[in-house]
This record gives C-alpha cells, structure tokens and sequence, in this order.
C-alpha cells in the first residue's frame, strides 16, 4: 500500500510526478500538470522539496520537516499539560488553606502573606 503524506497525493504518486518532470524538459511545469490533475503550484513545490531531499538545493529536507512539526506538536502538548498542572497546584492550594490562614510568598515560609 503506498505511503499517504496526510494530503490527497501518496508518495509514491509525488515522485513519480517529480521524476516525469525531470525527465521530461520539453514540457512545461503547467503542462505537466494539467496531465496529471494538479495544480502547477502544488508540482513545483515538490520538485523544490525534491531538489531539497537531494542537496541539491538550500532549505529543510523532508525528514527535517516531519521533525519539525512532530517536535512542534509535542511542544504544544507539553504547553497545555503544564497550564493545567499550574491550574490545578493552585486549586490544591486554596482548598488546603482554610479561612484566616496565612499563604506565603516564598517557599520556605518566609516573607510577605498573601491574605491577610
């Protein structure tokens, strides 16, 4: 089963698209496009990403990319979790400390209170 790159393109149907172009110099970018039903943007940009993947060209490999955004991804995960284990370490707090009782600035008890 070809491998999908979550558009509506495998890889396999990208590649070959790239190599059709490559070796085909006669024919234009669009006019190769317009017989393989895509866009002729969508077509240079993968034969720029190919160009990339093959050192040919300057910019971030496919691989770096998938990183990048799986890396991305994770990070804003982490954010989200981090926001809720703050919310809920102050939700702990107010309800340990009953009314009149002194909250402390600082770790070790010191310093200035909170409530009065």
């Amino acid at each position: 089963m070809p491998k999908s790159t979550g558009s509506r393109y495998t890889e396999e149907f990208k590649a070959e698209a790239v190599q059709l172009a490559r070796s085909s110099p006669e024919r234009s970018i669009r006019q190769l496009a317009y017989e393989l039903g895509i866009a002729d943007q969508t077509l240079r940009n993968w034969i720029r990403q190919a160009q990339i993947d093959r050192g040919e060209r300057e910019g971030l490999t496919t691989k770096e990319r998938e990183e990048l955004r799986r890396l991305r991804k994770e990070n804003k995960i982490l954010r989200e979790e981090r926001e809720i284990l703050k919310k809920a370490a102050v939700s702990s707090s107010q309800r340990k400390k009953g009314p009149g009782e002194r909250l402390s600035a600082h770790r070790g008890g010191e310093g200035y209170s909170l409530c009065s």
